[in-house]
């Protein structure tokens, strides 16, 4: 079990049950991240560069996205809480996580960062 897995199964409930939720999906929609453990939270990777992470917090969950600046869908659902360059999902209950948005949130900002990496 890799450290990113161990932290998101000693989450106590309900954020256990949520991150492996939301990591099942983020899996699931984009084929090609690979789970580490940076900056003490689970961090999804795509070819060596960030994509989104999951951070528990006090009463929530974020799913962060790296390059947020760039997103123009679904904004309503989104926060910056006081960032300048990412965005994240924020869920305080397993039933409050909408796939629907979550997956479109997941395929756009993977769109960007083809869009990104075919610029250089």
């Amino acid at each position: 079990m890799n450290p990113a897995e161990e932290y998101i199964l000693n989450q106590p409930e309900p954020f256990r049950s949520m991150l492996l939720h939301m990591q099942l999906i983020i899996e699931m929609t984009i084929k090609e991240v690979d789970l580490k453990y940076k900056y003490r939270i689970p961090f999804f990777y795509i070819e060596g560069k960030p994509f989104c992470y999951l951070n528990q917090s006090k009463d929530y969950i974020d799913v962060g996205f790296w390059n947020a600046t760039h997103l123009t869908k679904n904004l309503e659902y989104m926060t910056t809480a006081g960032r300048k360059m990412m965005k994240s999902l924020r869920y305080t209950s397993l039933e409050a996580i909408d796939d629907t948005i979550l997956i479109e949130v997941l395929e756009e900002s993977y769109l960007v960062h083809k869009m990104k990496r075919n610029k250089k």
